[in-house]
């Protein structure tokens, strides 16, 4: 009986003890979720976004919190995605990097800056991480050896690339950075497109020098140093002081014959400007009011031209003011049924006639690309310059943009934003690669983008800045300029590029940044969006028209990067143009991981 009653309390006990331990675990399990729960708070609380999120303690984290993946038991925060929601600042320690279970991190395509808080990539379980495009600087630190996919691509870390000892490690991409050095021998299987836009060699890249490399080159053995003896000094002297003067002999002729040839292509790179009274011949609005009659067919076509009129036909045409611009007066003429064209009516031109011709056939040549406006003819005379282009039917970026919002409006979707933004990125970049270091376009605007049926974007006015005698006045232009155009008057691409990317964000915002019809103020387009991105972090920076499609946040913040980038304020800082095409096109991969999902932990994929 005795024996019965201590096995009852045995068992009761046993009970007893394993009711307590199972009260405790679930404890400890709600303890360590309201850790992570606090911590992604902390982080929230601490780097503003553009997105609101609706994190907060009153609905459940696993299961209602945006962009945030438990383990099957609900009990540890496993996985953070939060691509292009508008991050911005640095990421506090202890916030993210508190999350002990964490296996994926996804927070690409935002505006992160500063060096990575040392935590965050101390976690042990951390495998998948996806920090491209944003603005992280500092080393490449350590990571967790159970990682199996880094993206860094696109962001400002610089030094060299540490020995990463990943054996797990099958995605990597750290291109588009500053980095330098030689690529080590663990990471030299991952292809090309994983490290360009740096200055790193060796495989996959090119071979390594002393020079380029960040491998230590051993000291010379003390032992078997020997001293020089002085007649191999002199000797040694005599053969330097023999080389230097070969080696200016050679300078010389360099430099003179490159003078040479700078002479004969001023007529190309930098037209002789002379001084023209502005104002002159503008007693007439109808072109061609100032052609010489001795000079009525001298209307010169370009190789390929498909069309068959002289001047003649071009002056008794049915014509209309399209619109009156920078460099001139442009008018839509009807020469019959079937030929429509643009003519540009020029004033201010401040070189001689054969400079003009010259830079006419040089702009004909750049100018043969899909998204650039055909130069079809022109004429010179001495009281008139007119330039003949292709008529496009659907007008220009900045009439469709900004004209009638009203009832019955048809606002540009998305879609056809990207598609134009592409295509005069592509005719820019065409532009600078084509027509050479000193060859710019000077005048990117909306209302020089003009548009077909198909709306194909195309970049009108191209070799206009080069001919005048004069520029805008500052309250002109200052809405596309570049801050060190204002004051210089020096067109680089970089200005360019400054121009390009005030466009990005008149196509974003829906606002012009020059002054309409009958107003005075000028929107300072680049300030404005940085005020909203700092001050209000919602998404009233973004067209309203905009807003109503669903599916594009994430294109439209990362094109919100792209434009940012390239308005900033320092030249060297702003992409190319070949980087800003790679860049839109890249808003829409083929592969399917591009869009927020919570694939982002497969290890053979770099882009989640």
């Amino acid at each position: 009986m005795r024996s019965l009653m201590k096995l009852q309390l045995l068992s009761v006990a046993t009970f007893i003890l394993l009711l307590y331990n199972f009260h405790f675990k679930i404890a400890d399990a709600e303890l360590d979720l309201n850790s992570d729960a606090e911590s992604l708070l902390k982080f929230s609380s601490s780097v503003l976004h553009l997105r609101k999120l609706n994190w907060n303690s009153s609905i459940p984290i696993c299961t209602s919190w945006v962009g945030i993946k438990c383990n099957a038991e609900g009990k540890r925060v496993i996985a953070v995605h939060l691509p292009a929601v508008g991050l911005f600042g640095q990421i506090p320690v202890n916030t993210i990097g508190k999350l002990n279970n964490l296996k994926v991190l996804s927070l690409r395509s935002n505006f992160l800056s500063g060096t990575l808080p040392s935590d965050l990539l101390s976690i042990p379980s951390l495998q998948s991480i996806y920090l491209q495009h944003n603005n992280f600087s500092g080393e490449i630190p350590i990571l967790p050896l159970q990682t199996t996919a880094l993206d860094l691509s696109f962001n400002s870390f610089s030094g060299s690339i540490p020995q990463l000892n990943l054996t797990r490690l099958r995605a990597f991409n750290i291109s588009h950075n500053s980095l330098n050095g030689s690529i080590p021998v663990s990471l030299q299987k991952f292809p090309v497109s994983s490290f360009e836009g740096n200055l790193l060699c060796g495989p996959p890249l090119n071979q390594c020098s002393p020079l380029t490399s960040n491998i230590p080159i051993p000291p010379m053995n003390s032992n078997k140093r020997k001293k020089l003896s002085i007649g191999a000094i002199i000797g040694i002297a005599i053969g330097v002081f023999f080389f230097l003067v070969l080696l200016a002999l050679l300078l010389l002729l360099f430099f003179f014959c490159l003078k040479t040839k700078t002479k004969k292509e001023d007529s190309v790179g930098e037209l002789k400007v002379q001084a023209v009274t502005p104002g002159k011949n503008e007693k007439s609005d109808d072109f061609g009011s100032g052609v010489q009659a001795a000079e009525k067919n001298k209307l010169v076509f370009f190789e390929g031209s498909v069309y068959n009129f002289d001047l003649e036909d071009l002056l008794r045409a049915s014509a209309e003011v399209l619109g009156k611009g920078s460099y001139g007066t442009a008018y839509k003429a009807i020469l019959d049924e079937e030929t429509t064209v643009v003519v540009k009516r020029i004033r201010e031109v401040g070189v001689a006639k054969k400079d003009f011709e010259q830079h006419m056939e040089f702009v004909g040549q750049v100018g043969r690309h899909p998204n650039i406006v055909p130069l079809c003819a022109y004429y010179f005379s001495k009281d008139e310059k007119l330039l003949v282009y292709e008529y496009m039917h659907t007008g220009s970026l900045s009439s469709v943009l900004h004209g009638n919002r009203g009832i019955g409006r048809t606002p540009l979707n998305w879609d056809a934003r990207v598609k134009i933004s592409l295509d005069a990125a592509k005719g820019l970049a065409h532009i600078h690669s084509e027509g050479g270091a000193k060859f710019t376009h000077g005048n990117i605007k909306s209302s020089n983008i003009l548009l077909t049926r198909d709306l194909d974007g195309c970049i009108s006015d191209l070799g206009l800045a080069q001919l005048m005698a004069f520029h805008p006045p500052k309250s002109r232009c200052i809405g596309y300029t570049a801050p060190e155009v204002t004051e210089a008057r020096k067109f680089t691409h970089k200005s360019d590029v400054y121009s390009f990317g005030v466009l990005i964000l008149e196509i974003l915002t829906g606002k012009a940044p020059i002054p309409a019809s009958g107003q005075e103020d000028v929107v300072d387009l680049p300030r404005w969006v940085r005020s909203v991105v700092r001050e209000e972090w919602t998404a009233e920076v973004f067209d309203v028209e905009l807003m109503k499609q669903e599916h594009v946040e994430e294109e439209m913040v990362q094109m919100l990067q792209i434009g940012l980038a390239c308005v900033t304020r320092i030249p060297d800082m702003r992409p190319s143009m070949e980087e800003v095409v790679k860049m839109i096109g890249d808003l829409r991969p083929l592969d399917s991981d591009y869009r927020p999902s919570s694939d982002d932990n497969r290890s053979n994929a770099v882009t989640p």
